[in-house]
């Protein structure tokens, strides 16, 4: 397997360095914090010059370093290693093992010579009140699975054949060194039932594993549909389960989006400029363990090139949201969807998702609802097509999926 690079997040850490705030980096699990830490950003610092003795690496989740889950433990371990007042580097893997680590590494900002980085997998650990306890000294790093050019660049094969890969078993990097689509398919299904949900359900003293699982499931069904907890709740009482409460399905669905799973996307009213509480849409932060999770059953093109855009689009650092565009036709009121609004400063794109736009009507029809939005912000449609990107009568942006996730400024195309 070929080395993975992720300089994008590599870069964030170098950037932050001896900022005087505590680095958090976030993400689900196996999708490559702890190689961003070492050998990545540990390699960075021995080359310009941090001697080996003055980085101080713990990894939290091996048993060989349970005792330090301990935060008194912990505390004393670090403590033992500084020698001298020069700079040391304390790099902390899965951090939110460590019951009560919040008072650790409130300790470490008093000391002047500790540059601290955390990873951890689960975002529970960055609620408000420990955002408070660090007094807005903690600065967080958010890391997906691979994006696609990053798995081009580490896939032996050519582009075509890496794409058609990532659709199916997406970017988990792990997935690059397993040969067989067996090999491939265990390592995701093993991955949900013996980390994921062995995790939420320990973290949470989770009593039904079973409603937990279809939950899982008929998000992993829904990928790129409005649904809610309600209307889930609903499915569950039309199945005849009577032992269950709609605070149930609420709290399992925050624990699924806590660990990463998936993430929710709100829907807002352009016109109207506001959001709608109800319904949303859920993403997997990796389609491959999406699809895992479905057996590879529902391959649904459109739903699966719409969840790869919208981890894209977090990726690149955009708060996403699905636009809702509402129209009057007669004495009637109608409610277009932009699949993604995207924003970022005082940046805005307005981004849908098509398979292909091989008529004129269907070019119509994915125009209509970017047509009805009454700003100057850059409208594009991203389709299936290996194709150059081009230009509507309209002035809307015409991309090819590839071209989309390949270059990096294709949103200023």
């Amino acid at each position: 397997m070929k080395e993975i690079k992720r300089d994008v997040y590599l870069n964030k850490l170098i950037s932050r360095k001896e900022n005087g705030l505590i680095k958090i980096i976030t993400g689900i699990r196996r999708c490559g914090k702890s190689y961003l830490l070492d050998p990545l950003f540990k390699n960075s610092l021995l080359e310009s010059g941090v001697k080996p003795d003055h980085i101080i690496k713990l990894e939290l989740d091996k048993e060989e370093n349970a005792k330090y889950r301990d935060s008194h433990e912990l505390n004393e371990y670090i403590k033992s290693q500084i020698k001298d007042k020069d700079m040391y580097y304390i790099l902390l893997d899965e951090i939110q093992m460590v019951e009560g680590f919040e008072s650790v590494l409130n300790s470490f900002l008093y000391e002047r010579n500790l540059d601290v980085y955390v990873t951890g997998s689960n975002s529970k650990f960055l609620s408000s009140d420990i955002i408070t306890e660090f007094r807005g000294r903690g600065d967080e790093i958010k890391v997906f699975p691979l994006s696609f050019a990053e798995y081009v660049e580490a896939f032996k094969g050519d582009k075509q054949d890496a794409w058609n890969e990532y659709v199916l078993y997406g970017g988990l990097p792990l997935i690059l060194s397993k040969k067989t689509d067996e090999e491939k398919s265990k390592y995701l299904k093993d991955l949900f039932d013996q980390t994921y949900i062995k995790d939420i359900i320990e973290r949470n003293s989770i009593q039904r594993v079973d409603i937990l699982d279809s939950i899982i499931n008929m998000l992993a069904s829904s990928v790129g549909s409005l649904t809610n907890p309600k209307k889930i709740y609903d499915t569950f009482v039309s199945n005849g389960e009577k032992e269950i409460s709609s605070n149930t399905v609420n709290s399992y669905i925050k624990y699924i989006e806590d660990s990463f799973i998936v993430n929710k996307s709100d829907r807002y009213d352009v016109k109207g400029k506001k959001y709608i509480q109800t319904p949303q849409k859920y993403y997997f932060s990796d389609i491959g363990l999406r699809n895992a999770r479905l057996n590879f059953r529902q391959q649904e093109e459109n739903h699966i090139m719409e969840n790869i855009i919208y981890n894209e689009l977090l990726l690149r650092g955009y708060n996403v949201d699905v636009g809702v565009v509402e129209l009057r036709e007669g004495n009637q009121r109608k409610q277009l969807e932009v699949d993604f609004v995207c924003n970022l400063g005082n940046k805005r794109y307005y981004v849908q998702s098509a398979l292909n736009l091989d008529t004129r009507e269907k070019t119509i029809q994915e125009e209509r609802p970017l047509m009805n939005i009454n700003d100057n912000f850059k409208k594009i449609i991203v389709v299936k097509d290996t194709m150059k990107h081009w230009i509507t009568e309209e002035g809307i942006l015409v991309i090819g999926i590839q071209e989309f996730l390949l270059d990096k400024n294709s949103l200023d195309l």
